[in-house]
């Protein structure tokens, strides 16, 4: 059973000046569409994760768990259908270490007017192989840090999209995992520093002054390869009291399933970012809702408008969700104030 609750947690997304520029730029790119509609455009995407994993399988448009499925619905209400006036080219680099380069060359001898990526290591590789092809990056953190945008308002050169969490929400998950586990005496940070942004100093900042002010050790846990995680679990398991939190990180996602398996193993408690950390299974997470927002700037840039004159978007809202069911398990009982602020509980 899920309870689902208004949500509580919204942050301002665009500033209305930027919204009235969208408007005129989604304007002007229908005046520059109707010259060129007999074109078979190329929506280019780019992602971390294997094609076989839900969030990358086109054919679930009805799946809200499926990036590519929710992408080809929110382009065809827009008027683009695949197949009829545009072609949707997806690779993964996922598997082989030098996959990453093979696959933005692909991407790139195609030719595309559009490339989508998923996430800061692949929007990274495709700004450094090209600056003339409009880019989209469906998320990111620290893009202005990472120098893929001059600013979140005006990105300027090829490239914008939309950012998925700040620096401070480190802090933020280590505050609402004590909630959950009072008793908690180290917190375990886990991350692969070669996906995590700034090797995971990002989130590690707001950590780490989080855990001096509340007294408890926060506990770098970096892994490097699937066969790590789960030692790298285990070792929390041990007194004295331990939970974890997982960071915003690509391999993570891509490894969500073995994440969740192994605190559920050692009866970890642990908190994540994304809510497909909760569909495989976790405690609870606390992040942006990730509304599949990319189908309206590839609509717009379709349309003729210049990548880097659109405002790079903060999340509209952040969700908490809680799964009490598998805090039974761990023998958790969760505080009633937490509970009266998720937004959805889960049985």
């Amino acid at each position: 059973m899920i309870e689902r609750r208004a949500p509580a947690h919204t942050v301002p997304a665009v500033a209305r000046r930027d919204v009235l520029r969208l408007a005129g730029a989604s304007v002007a790119g229908w005046i520059a569409l109707g010259a060129t509609t007999d074109r078979m455009r190329i929506v280019a995407s780019l992602t971390a994760l294997p094609l076989d994993d839900e969030l990358t399988r086109r054919g679930m448009i009805d799946s809200a768990s499926s990036r590519l499925g929710n992408l080809v619905a929110g382009l065809r209400q827009r008027g683009w259908v695949e197949g009829v006036n545009f072609r949707l080219k997806l690779r993964s680099t996922f598997g082989a270490p030098d996959r990453l380069k093979t696959a933005v060359q692909e991407l790139l001898d195609l030719r595309p007017d559009v490339i989508l990526t998923g996430s800061t290591v692949e929007t990274a590789a495709v700004l450094a192989a090209t600056k003339t092809i409009p880019v989209v990056f469906a998320t990111a953190n620290d893009p202005v840090g990472n120098g893929f945008v001059e600013s979140l308002a005006h990105p300027g050169g090829n490239v914008t999209g939309f950012t998925n969490s700040t620096a401070e929400m480190g802090g933020k998950w280590l505050q609402l995992i004590r909630e959950a586990v009072p008793d908690v005496a180290r917190v375990g940070v886990l991350f692969n520093p070669a996906t995590t942004p700034r090797g995971g100093r990002f989130f590690l900042d707001s950590i780490e002054q989080e855990a001096a002010v509340s007294g408890v050790s926060a506990v770098p846990a970096p892994v490097n390869a699937p066969t790590e995680i789960d030692d790298a679990i285990r070792r929390f398991s041990e007194s004295p009291k331990a939970a974890m939190l997982a960071l915003v990180d690509s391999f993570l996602v891509v490894n969500r399933q073995a994440v969740v398996t192994a605190a559920a193993k050692y009866r970890v408690p642990m908190i994540y970012p994304f809510h497909y950390f909760m569909d495989a299974g976790g405690l609870m997470s606390y992040g942006p809702t990730l509304e599949v927002r990319s189908a309206d700037y590839v609509d717009l840039i379709l349309r003729g408008t210049k990548a880097g004159d659109l405002p790079v978007q903060s999340p509209r809202k952040y969700e908490l969700l809680i799964n009490r069911t598998v805090a039974r398990t761990l023998g958790l009982t969760i505080p009633f104030t937490l509970l009266a602020r998720a937004d959805e509980i889960r049985e």
